[in-house]
């Protein structure tokens, strides 16, 4: 590049030299050197003229020379723009493949491409600025042609990203799908894996066990006493761990399904079943298909109030009625599908049980222990689970499960709360159901039964629990002098006294 300024000067004296031009200057012959360099010999005539003249265009030659320097300097920098843009997006794609290594990305998100679109949106607002400002035919011509490929470039970009971006989704989708039939053929596994081995019988009363394990096909008895169109109410037996008898009794609410004011005692599964030696009382002042009976007692939300009631069956009198601190009602928080039950009774081996939700809980499930006597709230816990999200819950064995819905003949027990830890955690146990809405959920610790009012019929469930086995005596590991075992984490949710 260094003989270029040279012959510009040459060129810029050939005028002074050519035929025809008066002759100012008398040349020799030019040569070229061994590095290229073009050397000539130049007689300039002694006037003051002609040397401003010649002033003027060395100083113009100048000129030249650095505007010529400068534009090869940016051309330079763009010929090296490309690979450092190169770089860096590489360098950029590097830095994400290591934050998210197990992350597929995909070549639309790459940075490159990014800038790409950056750039054909500059030359898109360049170009309308230049057909703004206007200029002859050729010109606008010329710039409408290129104003219209830049904005085809533009659509092609696009078109590239979104069906690019509609694969990936549609990608996600199989995969999710995969992953929710890989834990169902788990889930059937270990369902068929613990009929083959159901480990010891359960005593009846019995806690020695692990927790639910799965719910048994649903067991379809009859309708209830007052027809199909009593949908609303709750059955089942006492939940006391060890009844004095075997004592089954049935609650339809009204065709408006919130007033309880009706309900039957059986004394016998046969009683039930033949609709025989029967007792049938009228109450009238109950609220919701949250009530349960235990030990001869029957256990309800007093109509239109917060109040616990308690009415002894021998007798039907109501003995006690009493309001539960913070508990909302008059279908303030009810269950999913399953109005006026704002306050629901549950009863098993570790006592009596109520279960509600507060203004202060924002809605969330909260349970209480229950003195059956007095109904003196002995001990609180809260939960994480919204209430009104919740299709019903029960007690087993001081753990609360709670149910939802996945469809109109399917239930899910998907969430426990251990009592005895506070710890809680999720499931997914699967139970049919015959008709869409389970009003009434009532667990008896005597027989390990779910009693459920589904839509008017009166259904139960076997429930089978995770038995302990007998485990072998582990040999203590040891440790280096001084070394303490690691503490083990878990999460807690502490109960409050009332």
């Amino acid at each position: 590049m260094q003989p270029v300024p040279a012959l510009l000067t040459f060129l810029l004296l050939l005028p002074l030299v050519l035929h025809g031009q008066p002759q100012l200057v008398r040349s020799e012959l030019s040569s070229v050197d061994e590095s290229g360099t073009l050397q000539c010999v130049v007689h300039l005539p002694n006037n003051s003229i002609f040397l401003q003249q010649l002033d003027r265009l060395q100083t113009t030659v100048q000129e030249l020379i650095g505007k010529y320097e400068q534009e090869l300097s940016r051309a330079k920098e763009f010929a090296h723009a490309p690979e450092d843009q190169d770089s860096q997006a590489l360098e950029m794609n590097r830095m994400q493949e290591s934050r998210n290594p197990g992350v597929i990305s995909s070549p639309y998100d790459h940075p490159a491409f990014n800038l790409l679109r950056l750039e054909l949106e500059g030359a898109q607002e360049l170009a309308a600025q230049l057909k703004a400002e206007g200029g002859n035919n050729g010109a606008a011509d010329l710039l409408h042609q290129l104003q219209s490929q830049v904005t085809n470039a533009s659509l092609t970009l696009k078109l590239l990203a979104d069906s690019n971006h509609r694969s990936f989704r549609a990608l996600r989708q199989e995969v999710e799908v995969l992953e929710g039939r890989l834990s169902e053929c788990e889930r059937e596994k270990e369902q068929e894996q613990s009929s083959r081995d159901p480990g010891l019988p359960l005593a009846p009363g019995s806690c020695a066990h692990e927790g639910l394990q799965k719910v048994g096909r649903p067991l379809v008895l009859k309708l209830n006493w007052r027809g199909f169109s009593h949908k609303a109410g709750a059955w089942g037996r006492d939940s006391a761990p060890d009844p004095a008898s075997s004592l089954y009794w049935v609650a339809p609410l009204r065709v408006d399904g919130r007033y309880f004011d009706f309900y039957r005692l059986h004394k016998s599964y046969d009683d039930l079943v033949l609709l025989k030696h029967y007792e049938q009382w009228k109450m009238g002042y109950g609220d919701g298909s949250g009530n349960t009976v235990y030990r001869n007692f029957m256990y309800f939300n007093y109509y239109g109030t917060n109040d616990m009631a308690k009415v002894d069956l021998s007798s039907n009198t109501l003995v006690l009625q009493r309001p539960l601190p913070g508990a909302t009602y008059n279908n303030r928080f009810s269950y999913a599908g399953v109005p006026w039950t704002d306050i629901d009774f549950a009863g098993d081996e570790k006592g009596l049980w109520v279960l509600y939700a507060t203004e202060e809980s924002k809605g969330n499930l909260v349970v209480s222990h229950l003195n059956d006597s007095t109904l003196e709230v002995e001990q609180t816990w809260h939960t994480s689970q919204y209430k009104p999200a919740l299709s019903g819950a029960f007690m087993a064995c001081g753990v609360l499960y709670a149910l939802r819905s996945l469809s109109t003949r399917q239930e899910e027990i998907f969430y426990a709360f251990d009592t005895a830890t506070g710890q809680e955690h999720h499931l997914s146990i699967l139970l049919d159901k015959m008709l869409e809405t389970l009003h009434g959920i009532n667990y008896c610790p005597w027989d390990h039964k779910l009693y459920v009012y589904n839509d008017g019929f009166l259904v139960n469930y076997d429930l089978t629990f995770l038995t302990l086995k007998p485990r072998m005596p582990t040999p203590l590991i040891k440790r280096p002098f001084g070394v303490r075992a690691p503490p083990k984490s878990f999460k807690s949710n502490k109960p409050s006294k009332p």
